[in-house]
């Protein structure tokens, strides 16, 4: 058994140390043997742990059965590509897999998940690893990481794209541009499709052509039981319903469909900038002319303040879909605001102005976040906006209106299990910190303000959850929620799919 184990760490190893090595410029023999060291050290078999935190041993044979299956990457701890694998975006969270699998297809993610099942292991599926609570990785037991499986194919004549399970959405951008055709996509080309889309997926172009979910006509997904379903309008119905807003409580979705629409290049979009006091006036405008704005004008607004003493500022992002010509009178009543000490608005190509936040949001500190939905801005909200915020040196504290309204909320509740269609924005708050710092006192800020905030709210975006307790996470499905656990008692009964805003069949 212990040859076999080394045998295995072996093989497992050599499949994927060529693109590890490729990606973290390994080239040295040393560095090379040094990994190989590492990985012999678990051959008599792997710790890991159970979806509900047992401890269990996974013997070296099962693990090299689970390789061999694979035409992608196993990567066990050692491996520089594992290390890169195991990381989210919130460099705060510092988990470690027993083990990553990087497959190349469905096939691969039938094995994974086939494996984790036998197993009852934790498991966390990773796309673009923008989980604020590291939702797509896991100490201890499985991370299936997508970033093998990208790529974008669109049918200009149907006006449809075809996207791979693990592709960022800066693929579906590009793809559909280049042929005339967009759908809603986010506003940071570098997340991923899965998390985002599944869960609702929000965007400059969604007031007026619905959610990412709306303009979803089909996924391919492995469920549970390692089976390989598609499901549409026509074919498991109840699945395709669920999918569209039940995030990943179902399964690993391997392949999305989408519809595009038609849609010019150029649109008007970008920044206003004000000092922080002029917020109040700043919101009340927002109320006033953004919320019931056309649906081709999309109009976030923030506050933010920054790390180092920097002046905390309130802000307008917006994108103009419409007529360039027309603009301008779309845009007076935010200038009229006054004199902002940041003007970014111009002309600009979509697929550009899409990526124009890309250098944001790669974090290097660590991250909390705390999110609801809002059907209206009321003077309290604004009140407790406005108040609440507190600038320090060692942390910076970002509250964002995602604009909704819309194409959005013309569908009905019940169409999707996406059920917050009446609001007219997802807010959010989020502190952000040097890595080495504390958590405490910066999480328990950030709580105390968003209990100022949070009786405004209605329900929260699920791709949001951090630690919401399951009566929460269960009520926050609304009236769909007696359905959708139907739908998860049915293809994910023993709950595998655990590490998203779950509903427990259990």
């Amino acid at each position: 058994m212990k040859k076999q184990g080394k045998d295995m760490d072996r093989r497992i190893f050599l499949r994927s140390a060529v693109a590890a090595g490729v990606a973290a410029g390994v080239a040295s023999p040393y560095a090379l043997a040094a990994q190989f060291s590492a990985l012999t050290e678990v051959s008599t078999g792997i710790a890991a742990v159970t979806g509900d935190r047992a401890e269990v041993e996974l013997e070296a044979a099962a693990v090299q059965e689970l390789a061999d299956s694979l035409r992608g990457n196993l990567l066990l701890p050692g491996n520089p590509a594992y290390e890169k694998a195991r990381r989210v975006l919130n460099a705060g969270i510092d988990k470690h897999p027993a083990l990553v699998v990087q497959p190349e297809g469905a096939t691969d993610i039938r094995h994974a998940v086939t494996f984790a099942r036998e197993r009852d292991l934790l498991l966390a599926v990773k796309c673009g690893g923008h989980s604020y609570a590291g939702k797509s990785t896991c100490d201890g037991g499985m991370q299936i990481d997508l970033s093998t499986v990208r790529h974008a194919r669109v049918d200009a004549t149907s006006r449809t794209a075809r996207v791979a399970g693990g592709s960022l959405l800066g693929e579906l951008d590009r793809e559909s541009m280049a042929a005339g055709l967009v759908t809603t996509a986010g506003t940071v080309s570098h997340t991923g499709v899965g998390g985002l889309t599944l869960s609702g997926g929000f965007g400059r172009v969604g007031r007026r052509f619905g959610l990412a979910l709306d303009n979803v006509k089909g996924v391919d997904i492995v469920t549970a039981d390692g089976r390989l379903l598609h499901a549409s309008a026509d074919e498991n119905e109840d699945l395709y319903w669920g999918v569209r807003g039940g995030g990943g409580n179902f399964g690993v979705v391997t392949s999305f469909e989408f519809q595009l629409h038609p849609m010019q290049r150029t649109v008007v979009g970008g920044d206003l900038l004000f000092p922080a006091p002029m917020a109040r006036k700043v919101l009340e405008t927002y109320r006033e002319h953004g919320v019931s704005a056309a649906d081709e004008l999309y109009c976030d607004v923030f506050v933010a303040s920054g790390m180092e003493g920097t002046d905390a500022i309130v802000g307008l992002h917006f994108c103009w879909s419409g007529a360039e010509s027309e603009a301008s009178k779309v845009l007076a009543p935010f200038y009229a605001i006054g004199e902002p000490i940041v003007d970014t608005i111009k002309a600009w190509d979509y697929v550009e102005l899409q990526r124009s936040a890309d250098n944001t949001e790669p974090r290097n500190d660590a991250a909390y976040m705390k999110a609801g939905f809002i059907n209206e801005v009321s003077d309290s909200l604004i009140d407790s906006i406005v108040e609440g915020l507190e600038p320090r040196d060692r942390r910076a504290v970002f509250l964002y209106c995602q604009q909704s309204g819309g194409a959005i909320g013309r569908v009905p509740a019940a169409a999707t299990s996406f059920a917050h269609r009446k609001s007219i924005a997802n807010m959010f708050v989020i502190v952000q910190w040097p890595v080495e710092d504390d958590a405490e006192p910066h999480v328990d800020y950030i709580r105390r303000y968003w209990r100022t905030l949070e009786t405004e709210t209605d329900g929260y975006y699920t791709v949001d959850t951090s630690d919401e307790s399951e009566q929460v996470r269960h009520a926050n499905y609304q009236v769909n929620f007696n359905r959708l656990m139907d739908v998860k008692k049915k293809y994910d009964p023993t709950n595998l799919f655990r590490l998203n805003a779950n509903i427990n069949p259990g």
